[in-house]
C-alpha cells in the first residue's frame, strides 16, 4: 500500500501567500485610483506614477518570489518591507505640504499593508507588528519632512493603527492555523498507522500467534525440554499479543524535550504470562532518555529472574508515580539470594546488578534499594526523579 506524505502547513501556507498575492493586486488597483484622482494637485505629478510604476513592478515580481517556498527568506522580506517604506516615504516629495497636513492619503495608500501581512504569516505576530512598526515610522517620517507633524490627522492615525492590527491579528491567525493544520496532519498520520496495525495483527493472529500457540500446548504435553521450549513460545505469544494490541501514540508535531515520553508502553512490552506489570491509567512522562534507561534496568532484572529464579519464577512490576520521581520495583518469587551475594558478585567482576541496574539509576540522580532473602524471593526498587 502506497501513500502520499505531505509536509504539515505547506497547504495552508501556500493558500495563504495566495490571498496575500490577491491583496496586493487589488491594493495596487486601489491606490492607481488615488493616484490618477489627485495626480492634479500634486507638486510633481510625474513623481506620482513614476512610484505607481515601481508598485506594479514589485507587485509582479513579489506575486512570483513569494509563491516559491524556497525564495520566502529574511532577504525577499526585507527588500519587500523597504520598497514599501520607499514608496511611502516618496509622498513628502511627491504631495505638497497643504495636502498632507489636509489629511490627503499617502501614494500607496493601503498597498503597503502588503509587506506587513507577508511578515505577519512568514513569523506570526512579532513579525507582523515589526513591519507595522517600521511602516507606521515611516509614515511619521512623511509628516515630519513636509513639515506637517502638529497637523497629522485622524487618516493618519487610523491607518497606523490599522498597520498594527493587520500585523498583531494576522499573525495570531496564521500560527493557530498551521498549529491546527499540522494536528490535523498527525490525526491522519495516527489513524492510518492504526489501520496498519489492525491489518497487520489479522495477519499475524491467522499465522505466528496460532503457531506459537500450538507450540506452547504441544511443549506442555511432550513435557521435558519440549516444555521448557512451550513455556517460551508462550511468553512471545503473550508479548506479541500485548504489542499488536496496544494502540499507536500519536507523533509529536515538533520535537519537544520538556515534554518527554511515556514510561508506561515501554514496561508494558515485557508482560509475559510469568511477568505481571501494572502501571497507572494516566501518562508517567520522562525525558526520552531516562526512561530508555529505567526500561533497560527492568528488562536487566527481569532478565536476572530467568536467569536465577528457575523454569517457574513469576516476575511482577509496578510503577509509581509521584510529584518529584516515579519508582518502579521488580519483584519475584525465586529463591531469593543470601546476604553478601552482590558484594562477592561485584568482587568477582560480575556486574549486572551493578551496572546494568545500580549504574543506570545512578547516572539518572535515583536510587536503588535490593530486598532479598534466601528462600523469599527479591524485590528491586528503583527510584528516579523527574
Amino acid at each position: 500500500m502506497t501513500t502520499s506524505k505531505r509536509e504539515p502547513g505547506l497547504g495552508l501556507e501556500a493558500a495563504l501567500w495566495r490571498a496575500v498575492a490577491v491583496y496586493r493586486g487589488l491594493a495596487l488597483c486601489y491606490a492607481a485610483v488615488v493616484i490618477a484622482m489627485n495626480s492634479g494637485g500634486y507638486a510633481h505629478p510625474a513623481g506620482g506614477w513614476a512610484v505607481l510604476g515601481v508598485m506594479a513592478a514589485w507587485t509582479a515580481y513579489a506575486v512570483r518570489a513569494f509563491a516559491d517556498p524556497r525564495r520566502r527568506g529574511r532577504l525577499l522580506l526585507a527588500a519587500d518591507l523597504a520598497v514599501a517604506a520607499g514608496c511611502l516615504l516618496a509622498t513628502a516629495w511627491v504631495e505638497t505640504a497643504a495636502n498632507i497636513a489636509a489629511g490627503r492619503p499617502t501614494l500607496p495608500v493601503s498597498w503597503v499593508a502588503a509587506a506587513v501581512l507577508s511578515w505577519a504569516v512568514a513569523g506570526g505576530r512579532r513579525l507582523g507588528v515589526a513591519a507595522a512598526l517600521a511602516l507606521s515610522a515611516a509614515n511619521l517620517l512623511v509628516h515630519a519632512v513636509a513639515g506637517t507633524t502638529g497637523g497629522m490627522g485622524s487618516t493618519t492615525f487610523n491607518g497606523i493603527v490599522l498597520l498594527f492590527l493587520a500585523g498583531l491579528v494576522v499573525g495570531h491567525v496564521v500560527r493557530l492555523a498551521l498549529e491546527a493544520e499540522a494536528r490535523l496532519a498527525r490525526a491522519v498520520e495516527l489513524e492510518s498507522a492504526t489501520r496498519e496495525r489492525e491489518r497487520l495483527a489479522r495477519r499475524i493472529h491467522d499465522s505466528v500467534l496460532q503457531v506459537l500457540a500450538m507450540v506452547q500446548r504441544r511443549g506442555g504435553e511432550l513435557g521435558g525440554e519440549a516444555a521448557e521450549l512451550g513455556r517460551l513460545a508462550g511468553e512471545q505469544e503473550a508479548a506479541l499479543r500485548s504489542l499488536i494490541g496496544s494502540r499507536p501514540s500519536a507523533p509529536a508535531a515538533e520535537p519537544d524535550a520538556g515534554a518527554g515520553v511515556d514510561l508506561r508502553p515501554l514496561l508494558t512490552g515485557h508482560a509475559s504470562p510469568s511477568v505481571t506489570v501494572s502501571t497507572p491509567a494516566t501518562e508517567v512522562r520522562l525525558p526520552a532518555h531516562a526512561a530508555g534507561e529505567v526500561e533497560a534496568a527492568v528488562a536487566a532484572a527481569l532478565d536476572n529472574v530467568r536467569r536465577h529464579g528457575g523454569p517457574g519464577a513469576r516476575a511482577w512490576v509496578l510503577l509509581e508515580d509521584g510529584p518529584a520521581d516515579i519508582t518502579v520495583s521488580v519483584r519475584d518469587d525465586g529463591p531469593g539470594m543470601p546476604a553478601g551475594r552482590l558484594d562477592e558478585a561485584a568482587a568477582a567482576g560480575r556486574l549486572g546488578v551493578a551496572q546494568s541496574i545500580r549504574g543506570r539509576v545512578a547516572d539518572l540522580g535515583g536510587e536503588v534499594v535490593i530486598c532479598t532473602a534466601e528462600g523469599e524471593g527479591t524485590e528491586i526498587e528503583m527510584t528516579v526523579p523527574r
